[in-house]
C-alpha cells in the first residue's frame, strides 16, 4: 500500500501517523512538503495534525492554499481516500473537501484528554474494520474542534450517514456530558459522500497500540490496509 503524508510547517503528528502506518501496513510512507506541486501515486494521503502556519489567520486555512493542496484536492476528488486528522480535518473543511466548519471550543480553553467515541458509520473508507454503535476511545488535543454547519448541511449529513464518529459517554449516548468541545449534535468525524475522504478531531496514530496505552485508533489504518486490498465499490 502506497501512503503518502503531507508536511506542513507547524505540523507535529505527521511521523506519529507516518510510523503508525508503517507500523500497522509493513510498507513505506512517502512524506510530502507542503511546498512540493503533486503527490506521489497513493493508495492514501493523510493529512495529519497539529498547527499549519501557526494557525495564523484561521485554523487550516492557510494550509487549504498550499500549493500541495491543488493535487491533493484533484486527487480526492478522482477517488483517492484521504483522511483529515484535528487540523487535516481542519484543512480539508477549509479546502472544501467536507463541509462545514471548525470553530473555538464552547470552553474557549484547549483542551488535551482522551474521549469516548462512538461509530456511527463503519462502511467508510477508514472504518471498515469496526462496527457500528461500537465505543472507541481516542485522544483529543485542540483549541478549534467545535464542529458547526448550518441546519440543512447537519440533516443532510445525518440522512447520508456521513456522521462517522459522535462524542459520548461512556453509556454510547451522544449528550453533553459527552461532548468535550461543544460541538453540534456531538459530530467528532464525517465523510463526503463516497465515504473516501474522511475528517476527525481525534487521533486515532496516538492510540494504534498497547504501548501507547490502547489501541482505539488502530482500526482507522487497519481499515485502510483493508481497503486497499478489497477496493470499495
Amino acid at each position: 500500500m502506497r501512503a503518502s503524508v503531507i508536511v506542513f510547517p507547524g505540523s507535529n503528528c505527521d511521523r506519529d501517523v507516518k510510523v503508525a502506518l508503517e507500523r500497522i501496513t509493513g510498507f513505506p510512507v512517502n512524506m510530502v512538503w507542503h511546498g512540493d506541486a503533486s503527490v506521489p501515486a497513493s493508495d492514501l494521503i493523510v493529512l495529519p495534525g497539529g498547527f499549519s502556519y501557526g494557525d495564523y489567520l484561521r485554523c487550516g486555512a492557510m494550509a487549504a492554499h498550499s500549493p500541495i493542496m491543488r493535487d491533493v484536492i484533484a486527487k480526492a476528488k478522482a477517488g483517492t481516500p484521504v483522511l483529515g486528522i484535528c487540523n487535516g480535518f481542519q484543512v480539508l473543511c477549509r479546502s472544501g473537501l467536507l463541509p462545514g466548519i471548525l470553530m473555538r471550543n464552547a470552553s474557549l480553553k484547549f483542551i488535551c484528554r482522551d474521549v469516548t467515541l462512538r461509530v456511527d458509520n463503519d462502511s467508510s473508507f477508514f472504518t471498515r474494520c469496526y462496527r457500528k454503535g461500537e465505543i472507541v476511545r481516542m485522544p483529543v488535543a485542540h483549541a478549534e474542534g467545535n464542529y458547526f454547519a448550518d441546519a440543512d448541511t447537519l440533516d443532510r449529513l445525518e440522512g447520508e450517514g456521513r456522521v462517522v464518529f459522535r462524542y459520548c459517554d461512556e453509556n454510547g449516548e451522544a449528550n453533553e456530558a459527552g461532548n468535550p468541545n461543544g460541538a453540534q449534535r456531538n459530530i467528532a468525524g464525517i465523510c463526503d459522500a463516497s465515504g473516501r475522504v474522511v475528517g476527525l478531531m481525534p487521533h486515532p496514530e496516538r492510540l494504534f497500540e498497547r504501548a501507547l496505552g490502547g489501541t482505539g485508533g488502530r482500526r482507522m489504518f487497519e481499515s485502510a490496509l483493508l481497503a486497499a486490498v478489497e477496493p470499495m465499490v
